[in-house]
């Protein structure tokens, strides 16, 4: 038996890349394209934004969009299966919601945000939108009008 020769051939690298360096190069590039691309989606919504639209964090727009949700909210779809009874229980939600919201801003949506409050405590009593909790609702829609 004969000893084993080394071998000849190595290998050896031409590229005077650090390791790990390709891959922080990628990670950078899909983080910079990520921001430009939130940056644009941005840009865009804000150019595209109605100027009476109710997102502009006041108490006022608050009070707009809680009245907003009331006036789509149906209680005979309340209990609907599938998506009518979606909409209706989370435009009734979102009502209660937005007028705390607005009231919590400006003492004077107090009056909104309690009415609201006072229907969804006496329905969720009862399970039903009996008179009282259409009582409730007809009011809140009264001081919508108001607005």
């Amino acid at each position: 038996m004969q000893p084993q020769q080394p071998s000849t051939l190595t290998p050896t690298s031409t590229s005077y890349e650090q390791p790990g360096t390709r891959t922080k190069t990628v990670v950078l590039s899909l983080v910079a394209g990520l921001v430009l691309g939130a940056a644009g989606m941005g840009a865009a919504w804000a150019m595209n934004a109605d100027s009476d639209s109710p997102v502009d964090g006041t108490p006022a727009a608050d009070a707009r969009a809680a009245c907003e949700a009331l006036d789509g909210f149906d209680p005979e779809k309340y209990t609907a299966k599938g998506p009518a009874g979606e909409v209706a229980l989370n435009r009734y939600a979102a009502a209660g919601a937005l007028s705390a919201s607005a009231a919590a801003g400006d003492p004077k949506y107090k009056e909104l945000a309690q009415t609201i409050r006072r229907s969804q405590d006496s329905h969720a009593r009862v399970f039903d939108f009996d008179a009282t909790v259409k009582k409730d609702l007809d009011q809140a829609r009264e001081i919508c009008r108001a607005l």
